[in-house]
């Protein structure tokens, strides 16, 4: 089981009322994946877990492919340097007590330098040698579905208590597309969250139409540019009117599936690890219950 951490604790943090810590810190956002984890574990039963971190939410490399990408989400007038992610002020410092309580647990926290946790994800998820479900409300890991791999994702785009499984034949009914086609689905109806355009005046429909007269976005490229492929006068002067785009976008939607990784460690402990650091984390900022109830779910798996 894959974790998109900050999807969760972002949708914790929004789901939820403020919860405060004896001194006065609101840890709705790290209550909140703590159960998250907790029920999904105890549904599910994961032999491996690891929970997938943003070490670069908005990496230098795709910023420079595509330059409004997530810049709607960057904080202003910050000093030169590495963008800084616009985060609720009592969401802030929840974060390094959420990597605090995941360390005490011994659940993995997994990143890499320069990449998002998409891209670790991705990586994970390409011959895990095991089936594997990835935990996301951002629908980019689509394209990860593959029935014959056994990867599928539970999206929590309604609610983890109301989370849907997606395999191939979900993305199928849902888009019009195979799951393979995802990626390029993405590219050409664009994503306004991730401020990717996509191909102006094509939609979703237009998008999976052309997908599957065509196969995938190359040879939709080439028919654009072929006088005698067949396609509509209008839809082909949209497609060569974002040649720029088209040319860049691809690289930056796709998520990574090669990093170097080390996938030692991600074994899903069946009791915390630092039982002193956890319980004293557990005083510290009022998580006796999620705390309890985790590690009851732990020790039944």
């Amino acid at each position: 089981m894959l974790l998109d951490t900050a999807s969760m604790y972002f949708r914790a943090y929004f789901g939820s009322p403020e919860i405060l810590a004896p001194d006065g810190t609101n840890v709705n956002a790290v209550r909140g994946l703590l159960d998250y984890i907790s029920r999904l574990v105890d549904q599910y039963r994961p032999t491996h877990l690891a929970c997938c971190w943003d070490e670069d939410w908005r990496p230098a490399w795709r910023v420079e492919l595509i330059d409004t990408y997530k810049a709607h989400r960057v904080v202003e007038a910050v000093p030169v340097g590495p963008d800084v992610e616009e985060v609720p002020d009592t969401l802030l410092p929840q974060v390094p007590v959420i990597r605090e309580v995941l360390s005490a647990f011994g659940i993995a926290v997994v990143g890499a330098a320069g990449y998002e946790a998409d891209d670790v994800i991705g990586t994970l998820a390409t011959d895990a040698g095991m089936p594997v479900d990835v935990v996301t409300g951002d629908r980019d890991l689509f394209q990860l579905v593959d029935d014959e791999r056994a990867v599928r994702v539970l999206y929590i785009g309604k609610g983890v208590g109301r989370h849907e499984r997606v395999d191939e034949a979900w993305v199928r009914d849902k888009y019009g597309v195979e799951a393979g086609q995802y990626a390029d689905f993405a590219t050409l109806r664009g994503d306004a969250s991730d401020g990717l355009p996509g191909v102006k005046g094509v939609g979703e429909k237009t998008a999976a139409t052309l997908l599957g007269r065509f196969g995938d976005l190359a040879r939709i490229r080439a028919a654009a540019a072929d006088p005698a492929a067949e396609m509509a006068a209008g839809v082909r002067a949209k497609v060569a009117a974002a040649s720029d785009y088209l040319d860049v976008a691809p690289r930056v939607v796709a998520v990574a599936r090669d990093l170097p990784l080390d996938r030692s460690g991600l074994a899903l402990p069946v009791a915390p690890a630092d039982p002193a650091a956890l319980s004293a984390l557990a005083e510290r900022w009022g998580l006796d219950s999620p705390v309890a109830r985790l590690t009851g779910v732990l020790g039944e798996a």
